[in-house]
């Protein structure tokens, strides 16, 4: 008679064939924790810029900074995890880099800092990213992969959805109370991320487990990514070009908060700008397992090119409302909506369709290469497009991002 425990199917790893198991849930968990920490950041740092005195290029120069350090962190630590076979070491100091960039940030009273406390954050992503992912996506069956990354990019939102929220309404609450500098609002909210951050490092250490593959010693960098499929490197291609003109959503709410100023105030519309990026977050959180369900349904690369097809829409709506002065509320709330859409099919199938090129044996090192063309890019369009806002026009920077991301979206396309 056969056991219960031989009944259950299981991947090579020895983990169950059903997507939901205690490494995805742990992970999940992880990143909404994490995200709690730095989203909260993110989304008040043009207020805390724009108090400062700091022009929109210095913002998109430390938001391009960070990126790129994140995108080769990825390439190294990715192929690190495949010649060593440990990754769960590695990941929980990259999550324990974040609230240590927090604190610089806190302390800043200039850009040199903040751009050292986004440097350190960004590389304790990029340290991360692609050992977590490659964690997950082999403690799960193949056919499953677009539901449990969903579903993880869901709960990563949804750590960006509340901590935000509690930010802007921190922000509102410490406005009131009195402070010796405008800034200094800012700085509470700065330090009550650490919480999250830390707690992050805690879920991630007690509830995944690395289904640990075989070290290879004899892995070489620059061999292993000379024989990476042709069709894959055909896809970084596609991926780069969208990439560079995929800017950073600090942009997108500073752009909200210099539209809305003039009728609000700095303060006041900083805290709008804040909420219209939780209502992308939440429009993130919503779509997320419903896109992995689809891309299981009807192909991965199909729904992926959808979504690029509505990063360009979402660039293309943010120049038209600077052209024509029709940045409202309202007009502002669609733009962060169709940017919540395109954001989770980007974050939850580019990885996907990685997984579907290349072989296992180097799949951390594939995702490492997806992360630094994925930042690179993004070094590349934030600086850019905060360049070009400053010395031209806002209208004309979103204009060209609009346009590269048109030009990635008829790459991928070309893919077969």
């Amino acid at each position: 008679m056969t056991s219960n425990t031989e009944a259950v199917a299981t991947t090579p790893n020895g983990q169950p064939k059903g997507w939901f198991n205690r490494t995805v849930a742990g992970a999940g968990l992880t990143s909404a924790l994490g995200d709690f920490c730095y989203e909260t950041t993110t989304v008040i740092l043009p207020g805390f810029l724009a108090v400062l005195g700091v022009p929109a290029a210095a913002l998109g120069i430390i938001e391009g900074i960070a990126d790129a350090v994140a995108s080769f962190t990825k390439m190294i630590a990715g192929y690190i995890a495949d010649k060593f076979g440990h990754r769960k070491l590695l990941v929980l100091v990259g999550y324990g880099l974040t609230p240590l960039g927090q604190v610089l940030i806190a302390l800043a009273v200039g850009w040199p800092l903040i751009l050292l406390g986004r440097i350190v954050s960004w590389f304790g992503k990029g340290l991360r990213g692609p050992l977590r992912d490659a964690i997950v996506i082999q403690s799960i069956a193949p056919d499953k992969r677009g539901r449990a990354f969903g579903f993880h990019r869901a709960m990563d939102t949804i750590g960006a959805v509340a901590g935000p929220l509690l930010g802007v309404a921190l922000l509102g609450w410490a406005q009131h109370l009195q402070w010796e500098a405008p800034e200094d609002p800012f700085r509470l909210v700065f330090w009550l991320t650490l919480i999250p951050g830390v707690l992050a490092v805690l879920a991630f250490l007690v509830l995944v487990r690395d289904p640990e593959q075989s070290p290879n010693p004899g892995l070489k960098l620059f061999s292993t990514l000379r024989g990476l499929p042709a069709r894959f490197k055909r896809y970084l291609a596609a991926v780069g070009i969208f990439g560079m003109g995929d800017f950073s959503h600090s942009l997108l709410i500073l752009a909200a908060t210099q539209m809305l100023t003039p009728s609000m105030g700095v303060i006041e519309a900083a805290q709008v700008a804040g909420l219209l990026y939780v209502w992308r977050n939440i429009v993130q959180v919503a779509i997320s397992y419903p896109i992995g369900v689809l891309a299981d349904r009807y192909g991965q690369r199909s729904v992926l090119i959808a979504g690029y097809s509505l990063g360009a829409l979402t660039a293309a709506l943010t120049a038209y409302a600077f052209a024509t002065g029709a940045g409202t509320v309202v007009m502002l709330a669609g733009i962060f909506f169709v940017a919540g859409l395109y954001v989770a099919v980007q974050e939850a199938l580019e990885s996907t369709v990685t997984a579907e090129m290349v072989s296992q044996d180097t799949l951390a090192t594939s995702y490492g290469a997806l992360g630094t063309v994925n930042g690179a890019a993004k070094f590349v369009s934030s600086a850019a497009v905060g360049v070009l806002w400053t010395a031209v026009s806002p209208t004309f920077s979103f204009a060209a991002a609009a346009i590269l991301m048109a030009a990635g979206t008829l790459a991928l396309m070309r893919l077969r």
